[in-house]
């Protein structure tokens, strides 16, 4: 459909068809970490990187806007928990689609933790979502993690590819989740998966180039890009990693490339 093409055409790169998203939702879980203080200046440096879209919560929008500068595809945050929830794992819609639309979002994500005691609540929240995305044209990305008393290892193959797989059945058009350690394993997420995918950067690296490790394999899997947050707005560089992770998901450039923009 017409609309929801044009608007991915904002935050996938029409040429590469692969992203590079920088997640801000964190604030709402953590507070103001380090890199969230300043929204306008964090969003102006992994801008001037290179990234495809940010992604933040209703209320930050207006904190974050620049009105100068290059272009970015803003992605609205539907769901929200706090760390000091009684049940951490459960997420609750605090924004709409709707909503969305009038802060002029070129996307809307949600999350849902499979496994999590209120997943029932959360899926029913993916459908009321993905029907309002289909309605208004809008794209919709899914952040899918397998978390709750049965998991033992939300890395593990089977659960990457149960939660890549629900988010693509429950309607997303890009579906965000954790990577699973090797190229080899993760492309049998990617394969099983009909819409794109992106991986999770997850906690703080130990080292730049752990990231861009990762990164590489989850390219050479097969995925559409990365979702990559506190390794990138917490980094000392943030303009230059988001560079150098741009360089390898729009141009191929490897793990030494990489390194050697972020050391330029």
């Amino acid at each position: 459909m017409i609309g929801k093409a044009i608007r991915l055409e904002r935050i996938i790169d029409r040429n590469s068809h692969r992203t590079v998203i920088v997640p801000m939702d964190h604030g709402v879980t953590v507070g103001p970490i380090a890199g969230l203080a300043d929204m306008r200046t964090t969003v102006s440096k992994v801008v001037t990187g290179g990234a495809n879209a940010i992604l933040m919560h209703k209320g930050m929008v207006r904190a974050g806007h620049r009105g100068t500068g290059r272009d970015v595809g803003l992605i609205i945050h539907l769901s929200a928990g706090t760390a000091i929830s009684p049940d951490p794992n459960a997420k609750e819609l605090v924004c709409t689609v709707e909503e969305a639309v009038k802060l002029g979002a070129d996307a809307v994500s949600i999350h849902v933790n499979i496994g999590a005691e209120t997943d029932n609540e959360m899926f029913r929240h993916f459908g009321l979502v993905s029907e309002r995305c289909l309605e208004w044209q809008m794209p919709l990305v899914a952040m899918v993690y397998t978390r709750g008393p049965k998991i033992d290892d939300e890395y593990a193959l089977e659960n990457a590819k149960l939660a890549a797989r629900v988010g693509a059945e429950l309607g997303a058009d890009i579906v965000k989740v954790v990577y699973t350690g090797s190229a080899e394993s993760f492309a049998e997420v990617v394969q099983g998966c009909p819409v794109p995918v992106v991986i999770a950067g997850g906690a703080k690296m130990d080292s730049d180039e752990d990231i861009f490790r990762m990164a590489a394999g989850a390219l050479e899997a097969g995925a559409a890009g990365l979702s990559i947050g506190r390794n990138a707005f917490q980094h000392e560089h943030p303009d230059k990693m988001i560079q150098a992770l741009s360089a390898m998901v729009h141009n191929n450039a490897t793990v030494a490339d990489a390194a050697e923009i972020l050391r330029s």
